[in-house]
């Protein structure tokens, strides 16, 4: 089961539609209002990047490798759908989360060490915890997911693809960067693994300058990468439809199958690389031929292109609502809850 999506928990249980996830938040809120009219709060994506950015400060000091950090920031996404964000610490949830990503990704970390980086990182939201705390939140955790705790990633997707479309060390990077981002909206909510992982492939191919490849949000591309993005799912959309209808039928989205030039079944990619482009054509810019090839390979494989629309819109979206984003303004929001409740004793 933990190799394979399909059968995983994650697919049954934490992937959800944004109606249903939107109704989840608003149960939580709507069982104590008072509490959400007391301590207002910043919308939830600049709250993200606020917390994005707290367990990078604590992995760094850690080592911790990146494959553990998105597994915990996946933990700290699936907690806050069954735990109102302001009930809690969210500072010992991230060092919990990390500290329990770090024991199921193989790499752990030492509970006295994690306590001691976090008091250094936050000595006036962090002060009163000690071993014993974290451990009975990362019980806390373990029940509100259910002990669920098996998270596929997009990396794997990037990783055996890039080789398949022939991306450049700054497209590949441009890709890695854009899976990072996504931890900071509800994408890992939403969407399977290998859709997001796509999706980046898409946006390091179209949307990023190569100079600012590794600038995270600053590096989105232009308007003109953006129409050569929306262009090219649309004709991968409409190439699937017709080969759907010239077949007589559809797999259906989201359940890709073996195709001539590449597949995916139960989170694996294999390829027969070499091949020229689809419709038979050899275009002399290689950004074009890479585009083309990377439609054709999504028109014959039943991805779920809809899904990666919505995906690309997603991302671009939360690039322009980090520009507004303004760090002390969330600090100070989730500092006076915690402090006028006591959460951090």
């Amino acid at each position: 089961m933990a190799a394979n999506y399909w059968e995983s928990t994650q697919r049954r249980y934490w992937q959800f539609t944004k109606e249903e996830l939107a109704a989840m938040r608003q149960k939580l809120e709507d069982e104590d209002p008072n509490l959400v009219h007391m301590y207002p709060l910043p919308q939830l994506r600049h709250i993200n990047i606020y917390l994005n950015q707290q367990f990078n400060r604590l992995a760094k000091r850690l080592g911790v490798r990146q494959q553990a950090l998105a597994t915990a920031q996946v933990y700290l996404k699936r907690f806050y759908t069954r735990v109102e964000i302001r009930r809690t610490n969210p500072y010992l949830l991230v060092a919990t989360a990390l500290y329990l990503a770090c024991k199921m990704e193989e790499c752990p970390q030492h509970i006295r060490l994690i306590v001691q980086e976090a008091r250094g990182l936050w000595p006036e939201t962090f002060h009163g915890q000690d071993t014993s705390k974290l451990g009975e939140c990362e019980f806390f955790l373990i029940s509100e997911m259910s002990s669920q705790l098996i998270v596929h990633q997009p990396y794997r997707t990037l990783t055996q693809l890039q080789g398949e479309f022939n991306l450049t060390p700054e497209e590949s990077q441009a890709a890695w960067q854009a899976i990072n981002d996504h931890y900071m909206t509800d994408l890992p909510l939403l969407y399977p693994p290998h859709i997001i992982g796509l999706t980046a492939i898409l946006l390091a191919i179209t949307c990023y300058n190569r100079q600012n490849a590794a600038g995270g949000a600053n590096a989105a591309g232009n308007s003109g990468g953006l129409v050569m993005a929306a262009n090219a799912l649309a004709h991968a959309q409409a190439q699937s439809q017709a080969r759907a209808a010239a077949m007589g039928g559809n797999s259906g989205p989201g359940t890709p199958n073996l195709t001539p030039q590449g597949s995916f079944a139960g989170g694996n990619f294999s390829s027969q690389g070499g091949r020229e482009l689809g419709d038979g054509s050899n275009p002399t810019d290689p950004k074009i031929a890479k585009m083309q090839r990377f439609t054709n390979w999504l028109a014959e494989s039943n991805i779920d292109i809809e899904g990666m629309i919505d995906c690309t819109q997603e991302i671009i979206s939360f690039y322009d609502c980090h520009e507004q984003y303004e760090d002390l303004v969330v600090r100070d929001n989730i500092k006076r809850f915690i402090k006028a409740r006591g959460l951090d004793k």
